[in-house]
């Protein structure tokens, strides 16, 4: 059964030529990482329509069950002890959903990023690297690699060279820096190559990132 279509803000043209689909952090929205769009300055020949979905509302542990947007459950302080495998897979398929969607409105697989930050970039890096397409880039900040142990077997070999942008923050309380290298470092074991950044920064994003984000997005998209 097909899922239906999550809401979503979309900035940019009607008529894309290319698509960033962007996943917001645990307890955010689609609204979250709208005012970026702006800052990223990115041409307008270059036709690219951003699609910043709405996680599912439900119950986070951590959290004391508290009921709020969020791609997955998480359980407890180390995020991979005993991750929601079901919950994870779940908004992969929703993910999926929105890049068939964009596939269908005239953007082509080579043409699309997916982009996320923290538990979004989470579900960046796992649905991006089983995509069955090879996609534009993956673009993951102050993130990890959930289900590492399941990758070797579960990854599509469409994105085995798909440039990964990752970023974190040297102090970030949230998502511990150790954490994000380790994911780091099983991706560069497994052959992927990784664009790796970091900023004297907390659990958020800073104008030097968004620099190199653009840098980045531009060497995809007019590359």
């Amino acid at each position: 059964m097909s899922e239906p279509l999550l809401p979503a803000v979309e900035i940019g043209p009607e008529t894309a030529d290319a698509s960033v689909i962007w996943l917001h952090g645990l307890g955010a929205d689609g609204h979250d990482f709208a005012p970026i769009v702006a800052e990223l300055r990115l041409p307008a020949t270059l036709a690219v329509r951003f699609v910043l979905p709405h996680a599912p509302q439900r119950p986070v542990t951590i959290n004391n069950g508290y009921v709020m947007p969020a791609w997955y459950d998480i359980r407890g302080m180390d995020f991979t002890a005993t991750e929601d495998a079901e919950g994870i897979e779940h908004s992969r398929r929703q993910i999926e959903a929105l890049i068939a969607r964009e596939r269908q409105r005239g953007v082509s697989a080579a043409r699309i990023v997916l982009a996320g930050f923290s538990q979004g970039g989470a579900m960046t890096l796992h649905t991006g690297l089983r995509h069955p397409e090879r996609l534009a880039g993956l673009l993951a900040l102050s993130t990890y690699l959930p289900l590492a142990e399941r990758l070797p077997a579960e990854a599509h070999p469409a994105n085995a060279d798909t440039p990964i942008f990752m970023a974190h923050g040297l102090h970030d309380p949230v998502v511990p820096l150790p954490l994000a290298e380790t994911s780091r470092r099983h991706l560069e074991t497994l052959g992927y190559r990784i664009e790796w950044h970091t900023y004297p920064m907390e659990h958020s994003v800073c104008p030097e990132e968004i620099a190199d984000i653009r840098a980045w997005l531009l060497r995809i998209f007019e590359g």
